[in-house]
């Protein structure tokens, strides 16, 4: 039996139970159907019927806010090492089921094999990262002045809504939940619609591994009704959203009336910038992966390719002959590359730059075709002879669709990286220190890699600029969204206070 045979084999027996009852809701420890009926969730790679699953509404984010109210005092008030403990156990469950979860989140998204057979391990990595900080997640500081002790403290913000999208949902749910969790918050967790089925297995961990019944609560449903109902309800303290900049600013206004705090980590059209002086077989390597890696679905791809004249044909042709070689195919066989966009809707908008990008002039130099009668494959796309005033080079696809743009100096390379609303991630290939230096200090942008493509280190801040985003992710700056900081003064004697009206 050949690899994707056995994965198919595998997946069909983890999906049984699903086709048999649906992906329900998890509210206050109890499996619940959606009040709003149920919905269907189909594979991107064959429109195969998945699931039913549960289609929660106002109501339901109404029992889920009220579940984290209530778990919250105990879940705050219990020890770090504790917390640490459980979240560990969480850990070890998601890499015990780490195959189930992969094969599910490839079926789901589409995404390939080769690179989601990881993903759950490196959720389990993000629960231990967390769950390791746990102790000290509310450690203060000493503050002293002449005349008082300063004793700062950090508190735990209250029950949280995260929200997130259909890329790689399992990662990057982890990446969000996991320090909610470590900080001693309660989380009401909405996924995104197109990919309910990771979400519900960490939901179904997180219960097993010993939290708390309300500590961690899941509601399936759409953005519209669901989603709203989260960020508007005066329970939830903070909103945690990964998505499109769009979606992040309807959240914001509809966070507004109950003062909730956001954090946003948005889209972004980041540009991978080659000067001619750079290591252009390694940085050859960097611009394929960062584009079309996990289907081109990724906010940190690096989706502009800036690169100098005086190379700009030879990197071209190198360029477009890997494209060509890349292999899309169904994403459960191990040699697949590039799997199938998440769904009509997305494959449409894709579809639809490419006309965009013939109408503005640019040259299609690779791809641009769908693959097949049935899922939704599109061709590793390359648009060159594009400027800075097209809209492919002004928006976000959100897939494996390159522009290519030529620049002559670093003044031009430079002008041309920061003329987007975006600013999340920038790439830089160069070999000449001082204008690395000079070049990453001024590009706008709020994580940038020289001579290397996006490598996460989870201590360092994650986030981005302008349009991209409000608030890092990683390390203490995780904590800080999830807290409450409170400062208490101490007199150290008597210091002089002015007397009015004595």
């Amino acid at each position: 039996m050949s690899d994707l045979a056995t994965h198919l084999a595998t997946l069909d027996g983890h999906l049984a139970r699903f086709r048999d009852k649906g992906i329900l809701n998890l509210i206050g420890g109890h499996d619940t159907p959606g009040s709003g009926g149920m919905f269907e969730t189909h594979s991107p790679v064959d429109e195969s019927l998945i699931a039913q699953t549960a289609r929660g509404t106002a109501a339901d984010i109404d029992a889920a806010a009220k579940a984290a109210k209530a778990a919250f005092p105990a879940w705050a008030a219990m020890p770090g090492d504790k917390r640490k403990a459980i979240l560990h156990r969480i850990a070890d469950l998601i890499e015990a089921r780490a195959e189930e979860i992969a094969l599910c989140e490839c079926w789901d998204t589409g995404q390939a094999w080769r690179f989601m057979s990881k993903a759950a391990l490196r959720g389990a990595e993000n629960f231990r990262f967390f769950a390791d900080l746990a102790p000290s997640a509310r450690d203060g500081k000493s503050l002293p002045t002449t005349d008082h002790l300063n004793v700062t403290s950090r508190k735990p913000v209250g029950p949280v809504g995260v929200i997130t999208p259909w890329n790689t949902p399992f990662m990057l749910s982890t990446w969000k939940i996991a320090p909610a969790l470590a900080a001693g918050c309660t989380v009401v967790h909405k996924p995104a619609e197109f990919s309910p089925l990771t979400a519900r297995l960490l939901a179904e961990i997180c219960h097993e591994a010993g939290l708390p019944p309300g500590v961690f609560n899941l509601v399936n449903g759409l953005g519209e009704e669901a989603g709203k109902a989260l960020t508007e309800h005066p329970d939830i303290k903070a909103i945690s959203f990964v998505g499109e900049s769009r979606t992040g600013s309807m959240i914001m206004k509809q966070g507004a009336d109950t003062l909730k705090r956001v954090h946003f980590e948005l889209g972004g059209k980041n540009p991978v910038v080659v000067f001619d002086d750079a290591d252009l077989d390694r940085a050859l390597d960097a611009v394929i992966f960062m584009i079309y890696s996990l289907n081109g679905e990724r906010c940190t791809s690096s989706s502009r390719l800036l690169v100098q004249d005086t190379i700009a044909d030879e990197f071209h042709t190198k360029l477009v002959d890997r494209i060509n070689l890349i292999k899309l195919g169904h994403p459960l066989d191990p040699a697949t590359e590039i799997g199938p966009m998440i769904h009509k809707t997305h494959f449409d908008k894709v579809i639809s730059y490419i006309g965009i990008g013939k109408a503005d002039g640019a040259i299609l130099a690779a791809g641009g075709n769908r693959v097949g009668e049935k899922g939704w494959f599109v061709r590793p796309t390359l648009f060159t002879n594009a400027h800075s005033e097209m809209r492919i080079s002004q928006e976000e696809v959100f897939g494996p669709f390159l522009t290519s743009l030529t620049f002559q100096d670093e003044a031009e390379a430079l002008k041309i990286a920061n003329s987007t609303a975006y600013g999340l991630t920038g790439y830089l290939w160069t070999n000449d220190l001082t204008r690395a230096l000079r070049f990453s200090d001024a590009l706008e942008a709020g994580m940038i890699w020289v001579n290397s493509e996006n490598v996460r280190h989870l201590p360092t801040p994650f986030g981005g600029v302008k349009a991209s985003g409000i608030g890092r992710d990683g390390g203490d700056w995780s904590f800080e969204f999830y807290m409450e900081q409170k400062n208490t003064a101490f007199a150290l004697g008597h210091h002089n206070i002015q007397r009015l009206g004595a």
